[in-house]
């Protein structure tokens, strides 16, 4: 990351394009699906991948953030939900890196409610299913070889997983502009318009929006990793500054307004870590639940919206400039802020663990 990445990614950033001459080095890390022990994948468990998305968003969070929809939502939702023929004949390839994934949740009128709400439909006509409807926000689809699209059967009005090849008439996709944050990922708007999609193409144990949350609860955790590392990152590129930065005669390092706020960031950033390392070690012993996921993506992400602020702050007139990398760690942690469950929906799950009553309208 540091060697290929981080010295070309600021011109991917402004051009808002992805870096496609990358993706074989990255593929050669082994590091997709890492924590999954599906056909193919590292199966090295939560707590070294969720290390590894740090480390990714660390240099770069909008390449953490194409890995967490790639290794994470969309391998994920093949390895949790697919049979054991679709786990074979999608896992492999995708843990290579030879087949990129997407994940269609999202929709242009619904958010937070999603559970409730999703309006993207699918009706069974014999060996096919008939998707119609529209998904925004969806990373990596822009470009990517599958989408794992959410829909809500019209028969029992149950949330049905499916996978869309690349090719697949009646699905569209347009690209999303002038993104302020994360603009080296390729979000999609996609068009669903009597899209037909095989049996086999269905996830066989998706049955319901329980099995979608199985999914977020697991990526939920990534998200939580990458606020890690782009609040780590904002951090060691501020404390480099203040070495290297002199007024007044001497290093900026040396004051003391200064030295207050890298401690602050650096409190941040260690107890989050010890949170999710935590987390992640419930979750690899097959204990974590929505309530410890959720309170690790509001702590992470808030303590991380503080500490790139914080880190925008030391390097004063500078930190907007992308020659010193900290801007952009400030206007990536806005999105990262918000996906995967905003704020206020993780706190309402948390709360509701904690006193036994649904805030929940």
């Amino acid at each position: 990351m540091t060697r290929e990445v981080e010295p070309v990614i600021n011109d991917h950033w402004t051009r808002a394009e992805f870096p496609h001459e990358l993706v074989p080095g990255i593929a050669e890390l082994g590091i997709a699906g890492l924590a999954y022990d599906g056909p193919g994948c590292p199966a090295r468990g939560a707590l070294v991948g969720g290390m590894v998305a740090m480390e990714l968003s660390r240099v770069d969070p909008s390449i953490g953030t194409f890995m967490g929809v790639h290794g994470g939502l969309a391998m994920g939702s093949i390895h949790l939900c697919g049979s054991d023929e679709q786990r074979e004949r999608w896992l492999p390839a995708m843990a290579r890196m030879e087949l990129i994934g997407a994940f269609g949740l999202t929709e242009p009128e619904i958010g937070s409610a999603i559970s409730q709400g999703l309006a993207t439909t699918a009706r069974r006509d014999g060996d096919e299913w008939v998707l119609n409807g529209a998904k925004k926000w969806i990373g990596n689809a822009a470009f990517a070889d599958l989408v794992v699209i959410w829909a809500r059967d019209e028969d029992d009005g149950q949330v049905k997983g499916f996978v869309v090849e690349k090719g697949t008439e009646g699905i569209e996709f347009t690209k999303q502009e002038d993104k302020i944050a994360l603009r080296v990922v390729q979000n999609a708007e996609i068009a669903l318009t009597d899209c037909r999609v095989p049996e086999a193409n269905r996830l066989q144990r998706a049955e319901s929006f329980g099995d979608t949350s199985n999914v977020l609860r697991v990526t939920r955790m990534d998200v939580a990793w990458q606020a890690v590392g782009c609040a780590r990152g904002a951090f060691e590129h501020a404390l480099r500054y203040t070495k290297a930065r002199q007024q007044f005669g001497r290093s900026i390092a040396g004051f003391q307004l200064v030295q207050d706020l890298l401690v602050k960031m650096l409190t941040h950033v260690s107890s989050t870590t010890a949170m999710n390392v935590r987390a992640s070690q419930l979750q690899d012993a097959g204990l974590l639940k929505d309530e410890h996921a959720s309170l690790c993506k509001v702590h992470s992400t808030t303590s991380m919206r503080e500490t790139v602020g914080w880190a925008r702050e030391v390097l004063g007139g500078n930190g907007i400039l992308l020659e010193h990398h900290v801007g952009r760690f400030v206007a990536d942690a806005e999105a990262i802020y918000s996906y995967e469950g905003t704020r206020e929906i993780n706190t309402l799950i948390v709360g509701r663990a904690i006193t036994g009553e649904s805030a929940f309208v």
